[in-house]
């Protein structure tokens, strides 16, 4: 089972800067019939979704929410599926680092990176998956990084989050395998991404532009159903 971009709705945590803006405006570019960008800081989205209106027509919803509140997050799903009638595609793109030697580390950092990276993630993907089964049909994005796959000694609560972000996508394939269901999961795991440069100008040495996370979301989505893709690395040369 297939179905027209032009008739899916995307939700994007973290969606109204960085990453996830991209992610929103290479779907718009591509067609793709709504967008719901939603994060903590109300202004922000409410500035993105201005923007990407102007420029895409009016297909942007901002969500103002803090994905460590069950409550808000359960908010968040049954808004955007009684606006829109589903979520096609999600993804989970909210992150932070808090900077902390492996000696050092907090209750208070651990808790924060945790919550925000790897808790809400999996809050979003229950909630959004009845759906996704219902329909037969749906995507999910998860935004690792290669400290997902990689360790480093000044941000271990970060690279914890991440590393379990890829392990529970690995429960989830099984999970929607043994269901035969038509979801897909993908894992982005870029190295440096450059989100501060102009779209034509190059990147800073080691990054990539984050145009190119974009571009990427928009082909890995053009393949087949039936095609298999796994962890994206993306990183400089």
């Amino acid at each position: 089972m297939n179905k027209p971009l032009s008739e899916q709705t995307a939700l994007i945590t973290g969606g109204a800067t960085g990453i996830g803006r991209a992610f929103a405006e290479a779907l718009l570019e591509s067609g793709i019939g709504a967008v719901v960008i939603a994060s903590r800081r109300r202004d922000v989205l409410e500035n993105a979704a201005g923007e990407l209106n102007a420029a895409h027509g009016p297909r942007v919803h901002p969500f103002a929410f803090d994905i460590r509140d069950r409550q808000q997050t359960e908010a968040l799903v049954a808004d955007t599926i009684h606006k829109f009638g589903s979520v096609d595609v999600l993804i989970n793109n909210s992150g932070l680092a808090v900077p902390e030697t492996v000696t050092g580390i907090t209750d208070t950092g651990w808790d924060e990176v945790l919550e925000t990276n790897l808790r809400g993630a999996v809050w979003l993907t229950q909630l959004v998956l009845p759906k996704m089964f219902e329909q037969n049909f749906g995507d999910i994005v998860n935004v690792s990084s290669q400290a997902g796959k990689h360790g480093y000694a000044d941000v271990p609560s970060y690279c914890v989050s991440k590393f379990g972000l890829l392990g529970f996508a690995e429960s989830l394939r099984d999970d929607v395998r043994k269901r035969s269901a038509n979801v897909r999961v993908f894992n982005f795991c870029p190295g440096l991404v450059d989100v501060e440069t102009p779209p034509d100008h190059p990147p800073r040495p080691g990054f990539i532009h984050v145009r190119n996370m974009g571009r990427t979301l928009i082909y890995a989505l053009s393949l087949d159903r039936d095609v298999i893709l796994e962890d994206i690395n993306i990183y400089s040369r």
